[in-house]
């Protein structure tokens, strides 16, 4: 007879195979080392990544609500800057127009005054041109002046003595 045994190649792999309970318990074992070796390091090391991550995601939390608190009270600042701003800006403006009503008064009045200027120099003019022909006229018509008499113009020198 023919052995069968004897054709398949004899490998401590394929005895292993052979075997399924002895690999399953090897893998067992490996993950029992597994699993302790790493509870022994989180008890040696006394803390744990969890508790880390806990820890340091209250920590962001902690910071962005204390970052949004410092953009709300800068954003509230702001707003009663720029308030203050608006409000510092009107009341320029109402200078302004305060100003330019003031402007508009004072040339006026300066307009008026020029033509009160312009018609007194009219009149000025006036005057002299009827003085100046009052005047031609004096000329080429003398006029006879009476004397007073020499009894008045003695008691006004006698009278401009006694005063002075």
């Amino acid at each position: 007879m023919i052995d069968l045994a004897e054709d398949r190649p004899s490998t401590p792999l394929f005895r292993l195979g052979a075997q399924p309970i002895a690999l399953t318990a090897a893998a067992l074992l490996l993950l029992i080392a597994g699993v302790a070796s790493i509870a022994i390091w989180r008890a040696y090391t006394g803390t744990a990544p969890e508790t880390d991550r806990v820890v340091a995601s209250r920590q962001l939390q902690a910071r962005t609500a204390q970052a949004s608190e410092q953009l709300v009270e800068k954003t509230k600042g702001l707003e009663a800057t720029q308030q203050e701003s608006i409000d510092q800006l009107q009341v320029v403006q109402d200078q302004l127009q305060t100003m330019k009503r003031l402007m508009a008064a004072q040339q006026a009045d300066t307009k008026r005054l020029s033509e009160q200027v312009a018609t007194l120099n009219e009149s000025i003019d006036g005057l002299r041109q009827s003085f100046a022909s009052a005047r031609a006229t004096d000329v080429e018509a003398p006029t006879v002046t009476r004397r007073k008499p020499v009894r008045h113009r003695v008691h006004a020198s006698a009278r401009k003595r006694s005063r002075g």
